[in-house]
């Protein structure tokens, strides 16, 4: 047996580093000082003040105001609805079945259509709205129902105000601060890409970190997000932060696409590669300058006109390096920025947020299943803790409708529940039915809090569980004032919670969320008709607003198991948005000579015959292809500068088209 833990190093209290002990007192006294404020407030279930300060435990102050208006504005929504709901059908079960069945199958399918703060308030306004109602179903006096929602309201307020006071006091690492160093680590991040993907060999590892920094990318619009909560000089800088961020995309764009090129020729030469080393290695440094990346490109430039593939290459490569560069001024102007300043980078919209509807309605669908049933038991049998358990299945339903995987995630929060149920039956009925005051109480909570706090920032593996056992302590040591110790209600209290998590547990098996490989193929449908659409004459959405929508679809399955599924879309995604990149090349593209014109246009014709929502035409793509290298041929023969910039545009098109060619007959 390995004992190695109850050494002293290894405790949990003195290996926590300073940042970790901040952590964790904070968050332990907003918990401890929400209850209290609670109690003193003569709240009936000052435990929801406790778990509200809780849940708004983020380390960092953006991430705990977003997360707080969030909670307030759900709050108030939910309480509302329920004011609502209870008040015109609690005279009649079945019509307040199917009303609050419908309520929070509806917050469902709106949180499933966003993100961040607008899905936490709708999640919130579904369960805080069930916490009310189903309080209230055996209430007589109809003014009670606003008594129980004021009170409801009026704990998350605390324990969100405790949460705030407790983060001003013992302030974290700065917002800023965060942003600006994942800035600057992706900005270089980006080389590293660039270096593993410009080379002669082909490795298994590349398309993975594909997928990674596209993910990572993403993952720092979060961190916009929660720093734009945190100081008015990040909201003032916001239009920099989005620019940042698409750009950052378009050299992933860029990178892509310079590989695709190399891929596709046959025989690139060696100066190419040693010029593309020494740019990486020079983009790298603090001082490059645009004329040393000059001098280094001039050595690799085409020396025949005739050599489209040389032009269409070092051109990109040429685009790639400016592109790195205004980057890293725009990160460096943004680091500098003080209050006063404001910055006016060319505007671009929001990184793109979509969300799958049919995946969002199935899971509306298993919200209403999941109440109405469970309500249909408690109204047929009567079932006195049916308002504990059904509570619970309604929160669980809501919360992991949109996680990665619902199912691992209910039994997660099923391992808690019982871990709980056992741990506040000693605390109940052995510690706090001997205690008179709550300062007693609290002598005991507080280490234990912080200890719980300590175990979560240090056993990465057991977060999570860690996280919803300090989440859901509160509403299981039910501390109530007056405070009620009835070992029957307990029993059955628990085992209500228990078994209807276990209900939804089951939900999610039989109701499943769709495999990856259809949600594969949804969105490979949806990136297909869009790109048709970033074909016809007006476009509805930009050429930044497309690549922002082609990196979210391919991130939503970055976490899958099925490979396949997460290749076909990553290679879908990839071929569509270099094709439509070179459309609006195409587009932008001039010329004085009609016939230069005439070949364009039929270039931009020639891909709408190719592609439909449904998939690739075989015997199109195969034509198109072949009439592309015609036209190659054709352009190149007379060695004139403009035709041959055509012909390398039109040859960086075919090959992204030969993509498809070898490998669509497996799909």
């Amino acid at each position: 047996m390995n004992l190695s833990w109850l050494e002293w190093q290894q405790l949990p209290w003195v290996k926590a580093t300073s940042a970790q002990w901040r952590y964790a007192l904070r968050n332990s006294i907003a918990m401890c000082l929400a209850l209290s404020i609670a109690y003193g407030l003569q709240l009936d279930q000052p435990y929801w003040a406790m778990t509200s300060a809780a849940v708004v435990s983020f380390p960092t102050v953006g991430g705990v105001i977003s997360k707080s208006l969030g909670r307030i504005v759900g709050s108030m929504i939910g309480a509302g609805a329920a004011l609502l709901i209870a008040g015109h059908t609690l005279n009649e079960p079945w019509l307040f079945t199917i009303t609050i069945a419908a309520w929070l199958a509806f917050c469902t399918w709106v949180s499933n259509h966003y993100q961040n703060n607008v899905a936490y308030a709708f999640s919130l306004s579904g369960y805080t709205a069930a916490i009310i109602a189903f309080t209230c179903v055996n209430v007589t006096d109809s003014s009670e129902l606003w008594t129980i929602a004021q009170a409801r309201v009026c704990e998350v307020i605390s324990g969100i105000l405790c949460g705030g006071l407790m983060m001003m006091v013992l302030p974290s690492t700065s917002d800023g601060e965060t942003l600006i160093n994942s800035l600057k680590q992706m900005h270089a991040r980006l080389l590293e890409h660039a270096t593993l993907l410009l080379q002669r060999e082909t490795t298994d590892g590349m398309r993975h970190a594909h997928e990674n920094v596209i993910s990572q990318i993403l993952t720092m619009n979060l961190l916009r997000i929660q720093a734009f909560w945190s100081h008015y000089r990040f909201r003032r800088q916001n239009n920099v932060l989005n620019y940042v961020l698409n750009q950052q995309l378009r050299l992933t764009s860029v990178i892509s696409s310079l590989r695709r090129m190399l891929l596709n020729w046959q025989d690139p030469p060696e100066v190419l590669y040693k010029a593309t080393q020494q740019l990486l290695a020079e983009l790298a440094q603090k001082n490059c300058d645009k004329y040393r990346l000059a001098q280094i490109l001039q050595t690799a430039a085409p020396r025949d006109t005739s050599s489209y593939q040389h032009h269409a290459y070092w051109k990109h490569l040429r685009y790639f390096c400016w592109l790195y560069l205004n980057n890293s001024r725009w990160i460096r102007q943004f680091e500098r920025a003080d209050s006063d300043t404001r910055l006016s980078p060319p505007e671009v919209p929001a990184l793109a947020r979509q969300a799958d509807g049919a995946e969002a309605g199935w899971n509306a669908i298993r919200t209403f299943s999941v109440v109405f049933l469970g309500c249909g038991y408690w109204i047929a049998t009567q079932w006195d803790s049916g308002a504990a358990g059904i509570t619970l299945a309604a929160i669980g339903c809501v919360l992991y409708s949109s996680a990665p995987s619902p199912t691992g995630s209910t039994l997660l929060m099923l391992k808690t529940l019982i871990l709980l149920s056992i741990f506040s039956f000693a605390m109940m009925f052995g510690l706090m039915v001997q205690v008179t005051v709550l300062w007693q109480f609290l002598i005991v909570l507080f280490p234990l809090l912080i200890t719980m706090q300590l175990l979560k920032l240090q056993q990465k593996n057991h977060a999570a569980l860690w996280g919803m056992l300090i989440v859901f302590l509160g509403s299981f040591i039910s501390v109530s004032n007056p405070p009620v110790y009835n070992y029957q209600s307990f029993i059955n209290d628990n085992l209500a919670k228990v078994s209807c998590v276990t209900m939804v547990w089951i939900a999610f098996s039989i109701l499943r969320p769709s495999s990856d490989k259809r949600r594969s193929r949804r969105h490979i449908r949806t990136l297909r008709r869009e790109f048709l659409d970033q074909l016809s004459r007006r476009p509805r959405l930009s050429e930044n607003s497309f690549e922002s929508q082609v990196y979210h679809r391919i991130n939503q399955l970055n976490n899958s198991r099925d490979e396949n599924a997460r290749l076909w879309l990553l290679r879908w995604g990839m071929v569509l948005l270099n094709c439509a990149q070179i459309a609006w090349q195409l587009r932008e593209w001039q010329t004085p000579f009609p016939a230069l014109s005439s070949v364009r246009d039929s270039v931009l014709h020639d891909l709408q015959n190719i592609i439909s929502e449904r998939g690739v035409h075989h015997v199109s793509l195969n034509d198109t292809l072949a009439t592309l290298q015609q036209r190659i041929d054709m352009l190149i023969k007379s060695g004139n500068a403009q035709e041959s910039e055509l012909a390398g545009i039109v040859w960086r098109l075919y090959c992204s088209l030969s993509q498809l060619q070898p490998r669509e007959t497996k799909a």
